[in-house]
């Protein structure tokens, strides 16, 4: 299956890649490779991960405190928002 970020996703991404970044030299770089390993865990088998709103999955970053929300579709898997998990879930539930 394919991976497809939202326009929202990857501006939710790039957020907070630039503050991991500007705290520590790096960190950043980190916070994007363990995304990657969660859409990895995620494309090895979507269906694994719990339904927390109306079709959308949530998956865990494992090192960051981050989540990242998802729908399958037939052939592709649309991530909605990679938000951190104390963030309103209005702010990711409104995606839908």
């Amino acid at each position: 299956m394919t991976i497809l970020l939202q326009r929202e996703a990857k501006n939710d991404l790039e957020d907070a890649t630039f503050w991991y970044e500007d705290q520590i030299p790096g960190l950043g770089k980190e916070f994007i490779g363990d995304v990657i390993a969660t859409f990895d865990r995620i494309e090895e088998n979507p269906e694994s991960f719990p339904v927390v709103y109306k079709q959308l999955r949530r998956a865990l970053v494992h090192r960051f405190p981050f989540c990242v929300f998802f729908a399958v579709d037939d052939d592709r898997i649309l991530v909605v928002a990679v938000l951190h998990g104390s963030r309103d879930p209005n702010r990711w539930q409104s995606r839908v």
